[in-house]
Order: C-alpha cells, then sequence, then structure tokens
C-alpha cells in the first residue's frame, strides 16, 4: 500500500506558478513534476479561489489539539484499566 505524500505549501504554489506563467499545459506541468494532473488543477483552483486562506491544510489548531487531548485520555484510560487490573489480581493472591 502505498503511503500519502504531503507537499508544502510552498511547493504547490511554485507548480501553480509553474502552470500559469508556461506555456505548457497543466497535464504537461504535472507530469513533469511527477504528481497527478487532477492534484495539480484543484491546487491551480484553491489558488485562484482564495490566495488570503492559501492551502489551508486539514483543520485548525483547535482540532489539532482536541485530537491530541483525545489520544492522550484515551491513553490514561488505557492504564488506569491496567492498574485496576493489576491491583484486583494482587489482592486476590493475598486473601
Amino acid at each position: 500500500m502505498r503511503t500519502r505524500r504531503k507537499y508544502s505549501q510552498e511547493y504547490k504554489q511554485e507548480a501553480v506558478q509553474l502552470v500559469q506563467q508556461s506555456d505548457v499545459s497543466l497535464a504537461q506541468v504535472a507530469s513533469n513534476l511527477g504528481i497527478n494532473a487532477n492534484m495539480l488543477a484543484r491546487w491551480c483552483k484553491e489558488y485562484s479561489d482564495s490566495e488570503k486562506t492559501l492551502f489551508p491544510g486539514k483543520g485548525s489548531a483547535r482540532d489539532q489539539e482536541m485530537a491530541q487531548l483525545k489520544r492522550e485520555l484515551q491513553q490514561i484510560k488505557k492504564e488506569r484499566y491496567f492498574l485496576k487490573e493489576a491491583a484486583a489480581y494482587f489482592a486476590k493472591d493475598t486473601k
């Protein structure tokens, strides 16, 4: 299974500028860069739609923080469950 490649904002901007400034087709630029033409077309559309929020990525900082806190909570719950089981096991042996 292929891993998903991630591209920086600078790379995306440069790729879009290549399409806009050259007289080569979008498909040819994508082929030269080794990326899918549909992905490059989407980047061009995002670039033309709004340069202010250019290639925003996934979620906001608050969403990322929330996801991290949920992961930490899950880990703490696992640890607590393990300690409860261990305490019950050792308490059973002492009787």
